[in-house]
């Protein structure tokens, strides 16, 4: 499988996850750093005070993917560092920062791709309510312009949100994610309503500040494949891609890119959702389709689905299906007939923003690190991926997540997802075997001829 000699390949992170250090120099505390200490929230008792020191390691950190060969870098940057209480007081120190890692992208030869929000909410947001108030996307719309204003002219691509389903759904549904929510129905959807004007406001204020810009949104969620390649079983993966029910709307890309792309929601007549859309004013909705120039997708996992023969069923998985270490199923096939699917759909060119696995990875006695399951598992995932493209889907690059080992959220430092060994207690970073795997993918495009 041989990908264009134009396509992106690139490595992702976000910033509570690896920098560490989140209110040095003037920097303001997130809901995720309040989150991680409240007692039983995060595995082991883990936080992300010090994650991978990045802050101070970063340029050891992009030096290593220049040595990889990619040519994009995805990162995130925190907004509670740039603005502690969210009121457009901007920290210089901590835009500083930021300052010292896109020059050094650039002097290695990296392309920055700009996350602007990865979960990152200031903590003085949140004590006024957070995503649940529509002045949270007013401050987000600010802090993006201002970003886009200052980064003029170095950074070109920027992506608002990651994932506002998890969001909502982990962060405000089952409350396993900061800031540790349990809304009813109604509360959730207006996070997600706040987010989509968070978007809308953000992709007009960077395009005011940097006209030549280019603004996506990185989504997520469910993602369905045929279980035979027969119409019948294509036509029932789209439908069960799209459909629409209340247990489990929030987590699926139609829910969040329906209203930014096609200027309304998804039909949910007959649902309790029906009533919550009704709220949305037409006014909302002209803020809210704001159709972005690239869309971003981040895909681990789907559901083989079969026709029943009037609507579509899910396959069960046997008994011993594949699965990565963190017990999320390996269905490389998503990545050929999810992306078609939401091309079909959207039709706006794409990047994989997000892909990989999590692995028992461990120092070997050579004091190498080998990981063959990534290895394999992103042969099948980009194999796949390649026949997307081959079918005329417009995806443009792939960002593997993650670059280095980091701190996963409510699991804390218990999965590894890098291309890059972290021993937490030294702060060391030891390039993996999938590092060298990868690298070799970057520079000659050819999955196969790597392995």
């Amino acid at each position: 499988m041989i990908f264009p000699e134009n396509f992106v390949w690139g490595a992702a992170s976000s910033a509570y996850q690896i920098e560490g250090h989140s209110t040095a120099d003037g920097g303001g505390a997130s809901i995720w750093d309040t989150f991680c200490h409240t007692p039983g929230k995060i595995a082991y008792g883990d936080t992300g005070d010090i994650a991978c020191d990045a802050y101070h390691r970063y340029a050891e950190d992009i030096a290593l993917l220049r040595q990889c060969g990619v040519t994009a870098y995805r990162f995130s940057a925190s907004w509670a560092r740039i603005d502690p209480y969210a009121d457009g007081n901007w920290n210089e120190a901590g835009l500083a920062y930021y300052d010292r890692v896109v020059d050094t992208c650039l002097e290695n030869g990296i392309t920055p791709y700009m996350t602007l929000y990865h979960w990152e909410l200031p903590q003085a947001a949140q004590n006024r309510d957070g995503w649940e108030k529509r002045q949270t996307a007013e401050a987000f719309a600010r802090y993006a312009g201002m970003m886009a204003a200052h980064f003029r002219g170095r950074v070109k691509h920027y992506f608002t949100l990651n994932e506002p389903q998890c969001t909502v759904s982990l962060g405000h549904q089952s409350g396993v994610h900061a800031p540790g929510k349990q809304l009813d129905l109604a509360g959730q959807f207006g996070v997600l309503v706040n987010q989509l004007l968070a978007h809308g406001l953000a992709q007009r204020a960077i395009r005011a500040a940097d006209p030549e810009a280019v603004v996506g949104i990185a989504s997520t969620g469910r993602l369905c494949y045929p279980e035979r390649e027969t119409p019948e079983d294509i036509r029932a993966a789209r439908e069960a891609t799209f459909a629409v029910s209340d247990d489990d709307w929030s987590f699926t890309h139609h829910w969040l890119l329906d209203p930014i792309c096609l200027g309304k929601f998804p039909d949910c007549g007959g649902t309790a959702l029906e009533e919550c859309v009704r709220q949305v004013t037409p006014e909302d909705m002209s803020i809210i389709h704001a159709v972005p120039d690239v869309l971003g997708y981040n895909i681990y996992n789907g559901n083989a689905v079969r026709t029943d023969g009037t609507g579509y069923a899910y396959v069960p998985r046997y008994p011993g299906f594949p699965r990565t270490a963190m017990k999320w199923p390996v269905t490389p096939e998503v990545m050929n007939w999810g992306v078609g699917f939401l091309q079909e759909r959207y039709g706006l060119p794409c990047y994989i923003t997000e892909n990989g696995l999590s692995c028992n990875d461990r120092v070997y006695l050579d004091g190498q690190v080998h990981d063959a399951d990534r290895i394999d598992f992103l042969t099948r995932y980009l194999t796949c991926l390649g026949q997307a493209v081959e079918r005329g889907v417009d995806v443009r690059g792939y960002f593997h997540w993650s670059l280095t080992d980091n701190f996963e959220w409510s699991n804390g430092y218990g999965e590894r997802f890098g291309l890059i060994y972290v021993d937490y207690p030294t702060g060391n970073r030891i390039p993996k075997d999938s590092f060298r795997w990868y690298g070799q993918v970057a520079q000659t495009g050819n999955v196969l001829q790597s392995l």
